[in-house]
């Protein structure tokens, strides 16, 4: 199903090194990924329609499912449910779509031992898609951890909601080992447009952070310019209208925009997920010696917004603490 390049089994096992031919798997024990069988770990509001789309598209998608009753679902949208991680050791390529750094390490370590994660119990030539929002620190130890093993890893964060998810529509952001890349674009291209930037899988991660933060910061001030006409006694939308329909007619101000109208706040990126993505784009900044002051101002929204109880909204809501900050009765969800 997927395209096998070769690449020498003796390969250099560095981080962004080509990994074994799939297939070959392991001489000495045996041990060989099944060829076309893709596992999916991470099934929440984007990973659940990309898992379903992967399956649309042909592929044998074969999903990790943590609470039972989510069995019937996952299985009725064509995806093969397991509770068990031990079936996703064999697959060619495991895909993981996950909150934070530390739920992608449980996943890629395992136990204490390191005896029952992805890195240890995949076979040589499988390959870890990770397509988690997480820190460049975190994508470098887990490329050289599968590099060792000889396995590949490739980064490709998303930029797009759940709804773009479903409408196959998200923007693919990948990086790794050309040979390694390639053989995952049937998977990516499968999900919206991929965008190879180069062979460091960090390089992905940082870009969807930076990227993260020219969002969150939009909707800081297309917040607090809705909050501006509220008070004025105007109706926003017709602002809206017109700035998307002009100088700002990008997907975040257009969808987003008319969510802090329409005071839409249901979840795509929750508020807490939200933070978690500005605190590491503040570090790879303060690491870099760059100052971000309008995405500090966007990080203390967001823990304003925690405090008051909006945790369980999307990060659109940055417009409804603009809204209780200058005295606005909001609707609250």
């Amino acid at each position: 199903m997927l395209d096998r390049q070769s690449s020498s089994p003796n390969a250099s096992t560095e981080a962004g090194s080509e990994v074994p031919h799939l297939g070959d798997g392991d001489a000495l024990t045996g041990r060989s990924p099944t060829p076309g069988k893709i596992g999916f770990v991470g099934l929440g509001h984007m990973g659940i329609a990309m898992a379903a789309n992967l399956a649309a598209a042909g592929c044998h998608v074969i999903g990790y499912v943590r609470r039972r009753e989510l069995m019937d679902k996952v299985e009725g949208l064509g995806v093969a449910p397991t509770m068990d991680m031990t079936e996703l050791f064999d697959c060619e390529i495991v895909i993981t779509m996950l909150s934070d750094d530390d739920a992608v390490r449980g996943i890629v370590f395992g136990d204490e031992n390191n005896a029952d994660g992805l890195a240890a119990r995949l076979a040589p030539g499988a390959i870890h898609l990770s397509m988690s929002t997480i820190s460049t620190a975190a994508a470098e130890e887990f490329a050289n951890e599968h590099a060792r093993r000889g396995q590949g890893y490739v980064a490709a964060p998303v930029f797009g909601n759940p709804d773009a998810a479903k409408a196959r529509q998200l923007f693919v952001v990948a990086a790794g080992t050309p040979i390694v890349v390639e053989r995952c674009r049937m998977l990516t291209d499968a999900l919206g447009q991929t965008f190879v930037v180069g062979d460091d899988p960090a390089q992905a991660n940082l870009i969807k952070l930076l990227g993260n933060m020219m969002t969150a910061t939009a909707l800081e001030v297309l917040g607090e310019i809705v909050a501006v006409l509220r008070k004025r006694d105007l109706d926003p939308q017709p602002f809206v209208n017109i700035l998307t329909s002009t100088m700002f007619g990008g997907r975040v101000h257009r969808i987003y925009g008319s969510k802090i109208v329409d005071e839409n706040y249901l979840p795509g990126l929750a508020m807490p997920l939200a933070l978690k993505d500005v605190r590491l784009a503040l570090a790879e900044a303060e690491k870099a010696g760059v100052p971000m002051p309008s995405v500090s101002v966007v990080r203390d929204r967001l823990i304003t917004g925690i405090a008051r109880g909006h945790a369980g909204l999307d990060w659109t809501a940055l417009g409804l603490v603009a809204a209780e900050e200058s005295g606005i009765e909001a609707r609250v969800p």
